[in-house]
């Protein structure tokens, strides 16, 4: 789904310090999810996996506060109104936590080693992935946490959402699946596992939810085929 670019939407002063804040507060908490359960913070891999995640960061950060701070503060929306997308986040936490957490422990206790090449592969790829994840929030400015269709969006075909209907999950799935790599982990690759079926359950409602309340969306759905992956679905 995408939408067309609408003009710098209406953020408050008091919002925008809240979203700086808000992102100001991410070394810290990833910080606490790395290195509290490695009980060290001679973790290279976290340095290194933080650093390819909040370097581009703080450019959408400055760039949307300066040009559309409303798609900020979209990111910050994280409370569901439709009910199945409530149990479809219910089921995805134990995904992500374990995603997160379990690389500190292997560190802390050793039960994996990943070789340093592969690591940094996985940085590789997970920064492409999230460069991608860049380019979705900048063609369509209402790609919101939550599934919502908001007054006055329009649908359109351009960019990645020409080729497929999801291209956020596409560029989120291989965040989470080489997350564990980065950082130095075999075991997490189990919980990372289950995110892609996650995805396609978010995917189902939320293609349910378009097609009942976004202008044109049916239509949409029938001239692109596939949802996540060309060729494939």
């Amino acid at each position: 789904m995408s939408q067309e670019r609408s003009p710098a939407a209406a953020v408050d002063g008091r919002m925008k310090r809240v979203i700086v804040v808000r992102f100001g507060l991410m070394p810290f908490v990833l910080g606490a999810i790395f290195f509290l359960p490695a009980g060290t913070f001679r973790y290279w891999q976290a340095w290194v996996y933080m650093g390819v995640l909040l370097i581009p960061m703080f450019g959408v950060l400055v760039y949307f506060l300066r040009k559309d701070p409303g798609v900020l503060e979209r990111r910050l929306r994280t409370k569901e109104k439709e009910i199945r997308q409530k149990f479809v986040l219910l089921f995805g936490w134990p995904s992500m936590l374990g995603t997160f957490l379990l690389p500190g422990f292997d560190r802390r206790f050793g039960w994996s080693a990943v070789p340093p090449g592969l690591v940094l592969a996985a940085d590789a790829l997970v920064l492409a992935a999230y460069l991608g994840f860049i380019r979705v929030l900048y063609e369509n400015r209402f790609a919101g946490r939550i599934v919502e269709v908001e007054k006055g969006q329009k649908l359109i075909d351009t960019g990645p959402y020409a080729v497929i209907r999801h291209p956020m999950y596409a560029a989120i799935l291989p965040i989470y699946l080489f997350t564990p790599l980065a950082l130095g982990s075999f075991w997490a690759l189990l919980p990372a596992g289950l995110m892609p079926v996650v995805l396609a359950a978010r995917i189902f409602d939320e293609e349910r939810v378009l097609s009942r309340e976004l202008d044109g969306y049916k239509e949409y759905m029938a001239r692109v085929k596939y949802r996540l992956i060309p060729g494939i679905w």
